[in-house]
């Protein structure tokens, strides 16, 4: 299922609105999310009307967009979207930048400095970050200054990389001396999800400049501020003018002129898979290198040996944080049939316990969703699942307290009674409902994990680890967690298969993947070429 998009058109109301949020979590390890916390109070949002375009903040031309606080359907900002001239402003102001700046040219632990500052301000500015991504996407702030911690460690990752990136001198054919090099490719395009903004944009910003080359971010229209709070954060960590625009708007218009200008030398993209498959056809027009994160139907797999308690929290966590708007959600719970009926009842009432509520409450477990359009859409599969033969055990509606009755809130789910073939274990549903299915042994689960045309991620829980070792081998998947799940680290690559992707992002090759390859042949010989003198 392609996430979506939306753009608002009635009309703005008068100045965006200074709302003050609720507590956020502490500093946690920068690739993980610690439910363990304390709470203080946090700063208010600040948000303006501009856009971010070749070093200058400007108003933007295109249709207003509404920003709404998912907890409450309150709106608390209004932004003027991009239109296809900015992107053209972008472009070409990002290669007079590449061409003027030096940046290309500063020696790679220059640039790393300014990566290393800009990781240092978005450390610095947690709370606001948190506080801005909260208000837009609903999600806990937990999670959100998780994320924010995630974003800095990326621009450290990054520049540690890139001070210590090696250029190849490769095994001697002849009397030449050959290298292999990298270079910039200019100007590169980054479009990324509403579901984990500032991580998304990390992850692909952060290499790209690490390579020498200028960004054009297009951050989603349901989630544009901390993308726009990055741009500021850059911008005063020294970031040469131009190297960075950020442009909001619909996909349909600023992300497809983004795709196609000329000027662009690469997408990196995450998001729906129809989506991405546009992309890819824009990409091989232009015969320009794309990578592309996309949908999945991620299986999770408890066999009869595993801890059953470890087991628990970790499909719990894997399906229902977030809200299960991730792509690494493991909404498919393969159950070895010896425990499948006890696993089951902890499953139904582990997940009746959670605690639904709005995203500054300490105390929420599942948050809202992004909107209750796409609240409404998830709900609406699984009403279909029930047509198609499914039981709701637990969740399947829109929860009855008043207190939560403006938001777009949707409780945790659990099906069963439908096989692996059915439409709710085959269509992406981008929200918190799990599917959970009997298997018998490894050959049986492996070939139910692998029916899908989706091959993103995959979870093994067992006490044998040459059985978690044959079947992480044997399930197509990009990433597999044994006995733990939905845990990342900027420092090893991430990649989907099948209809999840293609292309890697991160790890120490994740700057490579910004530049084009060059090879170099130095004669040593000091000798004329023999075939004119024949």
């Amino acid at each position: 299922m392609d996430l979506p998009s939306s753009t608002s058109t009635r009309s703005p109301q008068k100045a965006n609105e200074i709302t003050a949020f609720g507590p956020h979590a502490p500093a946690v390890p920068a690739d993980t999310a610690d439910l363990e916390h304390s709470w203080t109070a946090t700063p208010v949002l600040d948000t303006t009307d501009e856009i971010f375009v070749a070093g200058r903040w400007v108003r933007g031309s295109g249709t207003v967009i509404e920003s709404i606080d998912p907890a409450t359907g309150r709106i608390f900002a209004h932004l003027h979207g991009a239109v296809a001239h900015d992107v053209d402003l972008a472009v070409d102001g990002g290669l007079r930048a590449v061409a003027s700046s030096g940046w290309a040219e500063l020696l790679p632990h220059e640039r790393a400095a300014v990566l290393y500052r800009i990781g240092t301000a978005i450390e610095a500015n947690t709370d606001r970050i948190a506080a801005l991504q909260t208000a837009d996407t609903g999600k806990t702030l937990a999670e959100t200054g998780a994320l924010a911690r995630s974003a800095a460690g990326t621009f450290r990752f990054m520049a540690s990389a890139l001070e210590t990136m090696e250029e190849t001198i490769t095994p001697r054919r002849g009397p030449y001396l050959t290298f292999a090099t990298h270079e910039p490719m200019g100007v590169v395009g980054a479009i990324t999800p509403w579901n984990s903004p500032i991580a998304s944009d990390a992850q692909k910003i952060a290499p790209a400049l690490a390579a020498g080359n200028a960004v054009v971010a297009k951050p989603p229209v349901w989630a544009p501020w901390v993308t726009l709070l990055l741009a500021r954060l850059a911008e005063e960590a020294g970031l040469p003018p131009g190297l960075l625009s950020v442009l909001p708007g619909p996909g349909r218009t600023v992300g497809d002129a983004l795709a196609r200008h000329p000027g662009i030398g690469k997408i990196s993209f995450t998001g729906g898979t129809r989506t991405g498959r546009g992309l890819a056809h824009v990409a091989a027009e232009k015969l320009m290198p794309i990578t592309l994160e996309l949908g999945g139907k991620s299986p999770t797999i408890v066999f009869a040996d595993a801890d059953l308690d470890q087991a628990l929290a970790g499909v719990l966590f894997g399906i229902f944080s977030s809200s299960g708007q991730s792509c690494i959600a493991g909404s498919r719970v393969f159950v070895q049939r010896a425990v499948y009926s006890e696993f089951v009842d902890r499953l139904v009432a582990a997940t009746t316990a959670l605690r639904v509520g709005p995203g500054t409450d300490p105390r929420t477990q599942v948050a809202p969703m992004v909107t209750r359009a796409h609240r409404d859409g998830v709900a609406a599969m699984v009403d279909d699942a029930v047509r198609e033969g499914a039981t709701v055990l637990c969740g399947g509606a829109v929860p009855t307290d008043p207190a939560l009755a403006d938001g777009a809130y949707y409780l945790p789910t659990v099906l069963t009674g439908v096989p692996n073939s059915a439409t709710v274990c085959q269509e992406e549903i981008f929200g918190p409902v799990a599917v959970v299915l009997p298997f018998e042994d490894e050959a049986d689960v492996v070939a139910q994990a692998d029916d899908t045309v989706f091959g993103l991620a995959c979870g093994i829980w067992t006490s044998d680890y040459r059985r978690a070792w044959r079947t992480a081998r044997a399930v197509q998947a990009g990433t597999v967690w044994i006995n733990t799940y939905k845990q990342f680290s900027i420092s090893t690559p991430f990649s989907g298969l099948k209809d999840s992707g293609i292309g890697t992002e991160k790890g120490r090759d994740g700057i490579r993947s910004y530049m084009n390859q060059k090879s170099i042949y130095l004669d040593v010989s000091g000798q004329p070429l023999p075939w004119a003198g024949r």
